[in-house]
């Protein structure tokens, strides 16, 4: 069976669903009778390559605009796929470009609330928008129960929908030993010890970057600790406002945003620190939960969207929205003993069930299904 991954609309491999692309690709099974050939961007040649020969690319020259990648889709895309003679074709960035093959059998990946979308684009149209090109996929593959339901929510049949968890890469997320260095040297950063993190995109409100910084100012007025605050993540616009609340704390010497931060640095990044906390809300995936889990640090995050599905109850849960609770939240999470080693063991114990290998495995069985 010859498949077909469309990596347009991946962020060259600098984002969440980028990397899902690179670990998707790196464990994809070389038993099942399958060739896959990915397309994208000529830029891309190399970013996605697993470097032992199992996948082809097929670059596209088109210039580096969301615009172009979907007029590409809109006019080329069935042209290319039937030339290119794919029994069936993945879509994961399925919610960044509309696109779909007539003839062939297409699987869309969802890694977003696709409801918040919509809200965010204003009108009307961009859920007309949505709700068409998501009928136009055989299958459609969302990353959680949660986004499931959104799915449902915007009238999508249930059947046509597949549960498939991301996975973890456990050769590179698991505990290590503590240093004595008071730094983290992971260039071009050098990160000062003790620190907690949280590792999200600085992109959108929801993702409550800033009233994380509030209550991280409260927690240091409150305890007098010596912990840093690291936020690392990519950038969009809205992070100016991040930076200037990130400024404007009497406690911004501690605060350190390190913009776009590479994925393969994460693990050690998570080893050295004392803590996650995850305040985002209407999360549809929280990856870096089970990763912060799998590098034996413990994790407090905001009881909302797909968080408590992905960490179950081994994460200690506040409201993001009360500055107060976070606060005492990222104290608990750092002060007391018991808690900190039960979140520890119970969370090394739960990401067990997830893993790179049964997510590439049960995606492809889902695509030869198709045929």
């Amino acid at each position: 069976m010859n498949i077909g991954i469309d990596v347009f609309g991946c962020d060259h491999g600098r984002s969440g669903m980028g990397s899902y692309v690179l670990s998707l690709v790196k464990n994809l099974p070389r038993n099942k009778g399958c060739t896959y050939d990915l397309f994208g961007p000529e830029i891309d040649r190399y970013t996605f390559d697993p470097g032992d020969g199992s996948v082809s690319y097929s670059g596209i020259q088109i210039p580096d605009s969301i615009t172009a990648e979907r007029l590409w889709h809109l006019f080329y895309l069935n042209r290319f796929a039937a030339k290119k003679k794919y029994d069936a074709v993945l879509f994961p960035a399925g919610s960044r470009i509309v696109r779909y093959t007539r003839k062939i059998p297409g699987v869309t990946v969802i890694h977003e609330v696709l409801s918040d979308t919509v809200k965010a684009c204003g009108n009307s149209s961009c859920l007309k928008l949505f709700k068409s090109s998501l009928k136009k996929p055989a299958k459609i593959i969302a990353a959680s129960q949660y986004i499931r339901k959104d799915l449902v929510n915007m009238n999508i049949k249930p059947e046509k929908i597949e549960v498939i968890y991301d996975g973890i890469d456990h050769s590179m997320f698991y505990p290590r030993p503590a240093l004595s260095s008071d730094m983290i040297n992971i260039q071009p950063f050098a990160i000062k010890k003790p620190y907690i993190i949280y590792a999200s995109r600085l992109s959108k409100p929801e993702k409550k970057h800033i009233e994380l910084i509030r209550a991280f100012s409260l927690f240091k007025k409150k305890t007098g600790l010596p912990h840093r605050l690291v936020l690392a993540g990519s950038e969009d616009p809205y992070a100016e406002s991040v930076h200037r609340e990130a400024a404007s704390s009497p406690f911004a010497s501690d605060i350190f945003i390190t913009g776009y931060f590479p994925h393969k640095d994460f693990p050690e990044l998570y080893s050295g620190s004392e803590a996650c906390i995850f305040p985002s809300v209407g999360e549809g995936v929280g990856l870096p939960l089970i990763e912060a889990m799998a590098s034996g640090i413990p994790v407090a995050c905001a009881k909302a969207g797909s968080l408590p599905e992905i960490a179950g109850d081994c994460a200690l849960y506040f409201n993001p929205d009360d500055t107060e609770d976070c606060a005492s939240a990222i104290e608990a999470v750092l002060s007391d003993t018991k808690l900190r080693e039960r979140l520890i063991k119970s969370g090394f114990e739960w990401v067990k069930r997830f893993s790179w290998e049964k997510t590439a495995e049960k995606t492809i069985e889902l695509l030869q299904s198709l045929k």
